[in-house]
């Protein structure tokens, strides 16, 4: 049980093109984002769909993975963790930030349309 206390798993449509990165120690890294839909009936019986972005980031292997693989309007299931951290930018005002740190991807669908075309 002790895996399962900061563990996430999405499944999601790729919101933007992955911006990847290699840090200092020549590790790569890569930030994106998906989005999540859930559908639900309102009190008036009118369909309603709620998304939610979510920012993801990966590490090492699974950055060289997105930076392969993943294009805006792909469909993937992710799993992770939930990390929350803050930072002060360059006004000197204090940020916080959630995103989830990507330890595994699965690709589910190709992108539609032009980006598909591309890929």
């Amino acid at each position: 049980m002790y895996a399962l206390k900061n563990k996430v798993q999405l499944i999601g449509h790729i919101g933007n093109a992955p911006e990847v990165r290699t840090s200092e120690g020549g590790k790569k890294w890569s930030r994106f984002s998906i989005a999540t839909n859930e559908a639900y009936r309102n009190a008036e019986g009118v369909k309603v769909t709620d998304t939610q972005w979510h920012n993801l980031v990966a590490f090492g292997k699974v950055s060289e993975i997105v930076e392969k693989y993943v294009v805006k309007g792909s469909e993937i299931a992710i799993e992770g963790k939930l990390v929350n951290r803050s930072y002060v930018d360059k006004e000197g005002v204090k940020k916080f930030v959630t995103e989830v740190h990507v330890s595994e991807v699965l690709l589910l669908g190709a992108a539609s349309g032009k980006q598909a075309a591309e890929a």
